[in-house]
């Protein structure tokens, strides 16, 4: 018990030493997520980190960068064992934050990693991190710029494939080289446009020098207005395509919901009108996000519950980016003209894509070829397909045209340029090509006044990746992030 006491003894001098020889802050967290697993990662970033993994392991050393070394891992303040397991070091700057980093792989029991922070935070200089600390550092040393850290929180919470290449594109650098290419070209052409406001009357720069820069100007407005106009893909591939399910009362809309999700999510009854509130779930269909919404049957209600609950429907169809119309088999016209007819009474006048489902198709006797020929004759009808919810038929077939319908709204992540995968990207290069338009009519009347226009578009594309003006967008950026990341 006397030499124990002496270790503990010994242990804290040693760890006072090594860590108050080192100033500065150090950050620590769990960073493998929260919850009982086999392996938990804790990190640490600062200069404090080299002398906590030597307190921790009881090593003079570190072991060697970026290499794993098995340690006994110790508490400094008693000497005693909280565990065993595997060490990382990596020296600054070749490491996430820029900072001289460390991380424990430790076994991943609620017991054992409170051990490892209680030791950590005992440690002089050490402190738990905030949520995105670490990446925010990471930011601060310029191992990333702010749509690379927007494309790592997308990354973190991807949750389909085609939201994961996405964002491993975005994270990788793809898009912030696409800001950064186009605010190189603009600080060329207002060198250029600022070289002729000073010396042409000195004839030292020459008259086709204005003429390039004006040329320059329009390309890049137009290649930022393309930009522009990619029909939100990114964005929808970001967040989900919200799927509105609407119809009449009971055509089977909730059972429709039900089947897609394969759990019972919403009420199903034979009486109508049961939907009041809109009932959401996301799902993964081909590999693409969908946020489906149930909403309340379409009607004149006499109920004021119910009438708030078609009220939500409609606000929800006006929002949406795709429509699954449902309607009763066995109680539309088999004519694809008054198919068109019934579908256009239902739904408001908008260019939102649609698919027809019409449902109960088990219940159909005689008509069926006749239903069937009209949705493939049907050139003014959405595709459409003769479902049933209570056998499942027509179930594949539906979600093959969903896949298809969410591919041709999302597009493919890996081809062509980066998409715009933020309201607040869209938000600067929309002002940067107003900036563009105003420098040619500015360029008619004062080269001044058009130069600071192209210095007003540069700025604006600096937001965007955070070399120019970043710390409004900041803290709304990294507070989305957890603790450890």
């Amino acid at each position: 018990m006397a030499l124990r006491r002496a270790l503990g003894a010994a242990g804290r001098r040693w760890a006072r030493r090594l860590c108050s020889a080192v100033g500065g802050d150090t950050i620590f967290a769990v960073s493998s997520g929260q919850g009982r697993c086999a392996v938990a990662v804790i990190r640490t970033s600062g200069p404090g980190s080299c002398g906590a993994l030597r307190c921790l392991t009881g090593r003079r050393e570190p072991p060697p960068p970026r290499l794993l070394a098995l340690r006994r891992i110790r508490d400094p303040a008693t000497a005693e064992t909280l565990d065993r397991g595997l060490v990382v070091w990596f020296p600054g700057p070749h490491s996430f934050t820029g900072e001289d980093c460390a991380e424990l792989h430790v076994h991943g029991g609620p017991a054992v990693v409170s051990g490892v922070l209680r030791a950590l935070g005992r440690l002089p200089g050490l402190r738990p991190a905030e949520p995105g600390e670490f990446t925010r550092r990471a930011f601060r040393r310029g191992k990333l710029d702010l749509t690379a850290v927007e494309g790592l929180g997308d990354l973190i919470r991807a949750e389909t494939e085609a939201q994961r290449r996405q964002a491993l594109r975005q994270m990788e650098g793809e898009l912030g080289r696409l800001y950064q290419r186009w605010s190189e070209t603009l600080t060329q052409a207002l060198a250029h446009l600022e070289a002729y406001i000073d010396f042409s009357e000195d004839d030292n720069v020459e008259e086709e020098v204005l003429s390039q820069v004006d040329a320059t100007v329009r390309a890049l407005e137009q290649e930022i207005g393309a930009h522009l106009q990619d029909g939100r893909r990114g964005e929808l591939l970001r967040g989900g395509v919200h799927t509105v399910i609407a119809g009449p009362p009971n055509v089977g809309k909730s059972s429709l919901l039900n089947l897609l999700c394969q759990r019972p999510a919403a009420i199903v009854s034979p009486v109508a009108g049961t939907t009041r509130d809109v009932v959401e779930v996301a799902l993964n269909v081909g590999g693409y996000p969908l946020v489906l919404s149930d909403t309340a049957g379409l009607r004149d209600a006499t109920d004021p519950v119910e009438q708030e609950g078609v009220s939500r429907a409609r606000d929800r169809l006006q929002q949406a980016d795709l429509v699954l119309a449902v309607l009763d088999a066995t109680a539309v016209p088999t004519e694809p003209a008054a198919l068109g007819a019934a579908l256009g009474s239902l739904l408001p006048p908008t260019s939102t894509p649609c698919i027809l489902v019409l449902n109960k198709a088990d219940l159909l006797r005689g008509g069926q070829g006749a239903l069937h020929d009209a949705c493939t004759r049907g050139d003014t009808l959405p595709p459409t397909i003769l479902f049933s919810c209570k056998t499942g038929e027509g179930l594949d077939h539906l979600l093959e045209l969903l896949a298809r319908q969410l591919a041709q709204l999302c597009g493919d992540p890996l081809a062509g340029s980066p998409s715009l995968t933020q309201s607040r990207h869209s938000l600067h290069l929309g002002d940067c090509v107003a900036a563009l338009v105003r420098y040619g009519r500015e360029r008619r009347w004062d080269l001044g006044l058009a130069a600071e226009q192209l210095r007003l578009a540069r700025r604006h594309l600096g937001r965007i990746t955070g070399h120019v003006g970043a710390e409004d967008v900041l803290d709304i950026i990294f507070r989305d992030f957890c603790v450890g990341k």
